[in-house]
């Protein structure tokens, strides 16, 4: 099979044989004006609740009860999240009994305070990671992180048959990387780094430069298959006054690993004519760093905390090119209809208008939000739709 074939890998499959979720999707990456709007969400940590309150059950089709749209994207994973992508992970053991608390080695080798017996639905306490200098790294750490393992290719014929399959609905192939920030925290420690930022520079070079060499060669075994139409970093680099380094730090120690990643991928695509967007996910205040990633071709960015001072309309009138999903205050669902309605029109008519948006909580909905309250948020969303 050559270029120029439309079927999603060699060539873009045509607008009429895309799945109605993969229309809607590439209508907001074309960033078309007054187009329906996609609806899903970012996340949800207020289940338990629901469930406790009788509205939902293992049975409830929440897609269809949240009026949410088909699938428009495809994840290629094994590459990190929060963590590295390590391979094999860490063993997850008890380290240490303190009563109510224990002390657990997570699968990336980090020490973690959780309460007994419960160790989901709050933010734990980390007590020490594993990357201390250039022998713990070696150590403990960068053979995990080898391309060539074969144990990360396991059930790989099965996975790049769905991702094909994909492909030819014209859902967006994602390839999903844990950012080169969030990495070196989760090895390092987030004060920690700070200090190795300036006391052991050729560390971090070498964790980031282990950190390029596992992400190209994982996406060049994907790319043998399909082409990837977006390459996404959970970087989560910034807090609610802007970023937690410098931008010369940035500069430094994060793009010249992205810039080549991204050289890469863009020279072994099957689709020579597609497009690599390039998306950047981050927490926190996020608009003094949109002009920075711009420098490497940024096309979208999500998911814009508001109790940070983030506010999507603000920034969809500044930068009229970037896709942008998220920007929905979810502390507001947890107030009432009014406040639902007012912080909902405030922000969907213009944004429609504009295009390259769809709407989400700027996190998972919370626990406070109760049932009743997110109906009615997910009612005023689908009028806009």
């Amino acid at each position: 099979m050559s270029q120029g074939v439309s079927d999603g890998i060699f060539g873009m499959v045509p607008r009429e044989k895309m799945s109605n979720g993969a229309r809607l999707m590439r209508d907001v990456y074309d960033i078309k004006s007054n187009a329906p709007i996609y609806q899903t969400e970012f996340g949800f940590f207020t289940f338990e609740r629901w469930r406790r309150e009788g509205y939902i059950d293992d049975s409830t089709d929440l897609n269809a009860l949240f009026g949410f749209d088909p699938p428009a994207r495809h994840h290629l994973d094994g590459l990190g999240w929060c963590e590295a992508g390590f391979y094999p992970a860490f063993e997850v053991k008890v380290l240490e009994d303190r009563g109510d608390y224990e002390v657990v080695q997570d699968f990336a080798g980090r020490h973690v305070l959780y309460f007994k017996g419960r160790r989901d639905g709050f933010m734990p306490e980390y007590l020490d990671h594993p990357v201390k200098d250039m022998k713990t790294w070696e150590e403990k750490c960068k053979w995990r992180l080898d391309p060539n393992t074969p144990g990360r290719y396991a059930d790989f014929e099965n996975r790049m048959r769905v991702a094909k399959e994909c492909a030819r609905e014209g859902r967006l192939i994602v390839l999903n990387v844990v950012g080169g920030y969030m990495y070196l925290r989760s090895l390092i420690g987030p004060l920690e780094l700070l200090y190795k930022f300036y006391d052991d520079p050729a560390l971090i070079h070498e964790c980031m430069k282990t950190w390029f060499e596992l992400a190209d060669g994982v996406a060049a075994r994907y790319q043998q298959h399909v082409t990837i139409d977006e390459l996404f970093i959970a970087e989560d680099i910034c807090f609610n006054h802007g970023p937690l380094i410098s931008p010369d730090m940035i500069r430094e120690f994060l793009f010249p690993y992205y810039r080549q990643l991204i050289e890469n991928i863009k020279k072994r695509q099957l689709d020579k004519t597609r497009h690599l967007y390039f998306h950047v996910d981050t927490d926190g205040y996020a608009e003094p760093v949109i002009p920075l990633y711009r420098e490497l071709g940024m096309d979208r960015m999500s998911p814009f905390e508001v109790a940070a001072g983030c506010d999507v309309v603000r920034i969809g009138r500044q930068y009229p090119d970037l896709i942008i999903s998220g920007g929905i205050d979810k502390r507001v669902l947890a107030q009432g209809k009014e406040a639902i309605d007012r912080h909902i029109d405030s922000i969907l008519p213009v944004m429609k208008r504009r295009g390259g948006y769809y709407p989400t909580c700027d996190h998972g909905v919370p626990e406070e939000v109760s049932f009743e309250n997110y109906m009615h948020y997910r009612k005023r969303i689908l009028e806009y739709a």
